[in-house]
Formats: structure tokens, sequence, C-alpha cells
């Protein structure tokens, strides 16, 4: 994994080394694990979400000159994944690829509460997934990555209150998708029935 091999990688200040470009390493490295959270929301996959946070260093590593000192380094970091993860999307529908997601399986071996919230963890995810990208997007954000709504409005460049709106809406959805599903014990209920 790329946030291991750099943050296996002691970063050692010797003489003529750029404080800044220290910095600036340092800053990408303690901001890896809230990106791959971000990522893992956005992507729906593992693989996807770690290929998309390799992408994003790729890029910033690239572009690092383009950032503005002073400014938040992770709504910087978050804003690029986003436009990664959107470019990548709109790429899919132009080729009309679809996004496979690897689908766990459930061990019978298991205590009955442990396949109870990994079934209900796999119903709020499908249902996530269902929202549009500018909902699922505020609402990674704000409840899964706790981002403010102002600093979430930053990562998104829109008006906070349309952070607000977009999360009052996403979370209404998720809330109509999860009850028409009738809830975990439909899918405890099916889960039974194989």
């Amino acid at each position: 994994m790329l946030s291991q091999k750099l943050a296996g990688s002691p970063v050692h200040l010797t003489p003529g080394d750029d404080p800044v470009t220290m910095r600036f390493g340092d800053q990408l490295i303690a901001v890896l694990p809230r990106l791959r959270r971000f990522a893992r929301g956005l992507t729906g996959s593992a693989v996807e979400a770690d290929d998309l946070v390799q992408a994003a260093c790729e890029r910033v590593l690239a572009r690092q000159h383009q950032f503005q000192e002073g400014t938040r380094f992770d709504s910087w970091m978050f804003r690029i994944v986003q436009t990664i993860w959107i470019d990548q999307v709109r790429s899919r529908d132009v080729r009309k690829e679809g996004g496979e997601i690897a689908e766990e399986r459930l061990g019978s071996d298991e205590p009955v509460r442990r396949v109870e919230a990994r079934l209900a963890l796999e119903e709020v995810r499908r249902a996530v997934d269902r929202l549009p990208p500018d909902q699922r997007t505020a609402l990674l954000l704000v409840t899964v990555d706790g981002l403010s709504y102002k600093e979430a409005a930053e990562v998104v460049r829109v008006p906070v209150g349309t952070i607000m709106s977009r999360l009052a809406r996403a979370r209404i959805a998720l809330q109509q998708q999860l009850d028409a599903g009738g809830g975990m014990r439909r899918s405890i209920d099916n889960a039974e029935a194989q």
C-alpha cells in the first residue's frame, strides 16, 4: 500500500533539503488515512479506493508547486480525490463500463451479531451508493470524515447552505431507501432462507 510505503520511509532533513518540501510530505502522509476513508466511501471498493488515493498522490506530487502555503492541505487533497473520481465515473459512463464491487462472503460459523452487523453495513453501503454524487460526497465529508459544514463546503467549492441542503436530502433519501428495503430484518430473513 502507498500509505505503508510512505509511512515506512522516514523523512530526514539534511543540509540543502527544502523545509517546505518536508512539511508537504509530512502533511501528505498524515492525510492518507482520511483520504482512503473518503475514497472508500466514493468508490464502494477498497481496491478502487487505494487506486484513487494513489492517483491523487501522484497528481499532488507532480503538482506540488500549485499548493498555496497557508491554505488547508487536507481540503486540497479531498478536492483532488473527488475530481479524479468524477473523471473516472464520467469515463466509465462514456465507455459504458460498470464498476464491479466485490461482495464479501459471510462465513457460516460467525456469530449471529457479526452477520447482522455485516448485513446492515452492506445495506447502508448499497443505499449510499445509490445517492446522487453530490449528496454522497456531502454525506461522506461531514458524517464519515467529520468535516464541519464550512470545511466540506470549501472542499467542494459550494456555499455552506448547499452542503447543509445536500446532507439533509441525503439523510432523508437514505432513510427512505432503508425503510423501503424492509430494513435489516428483511436481509436477515433472506440470509436465513439461503
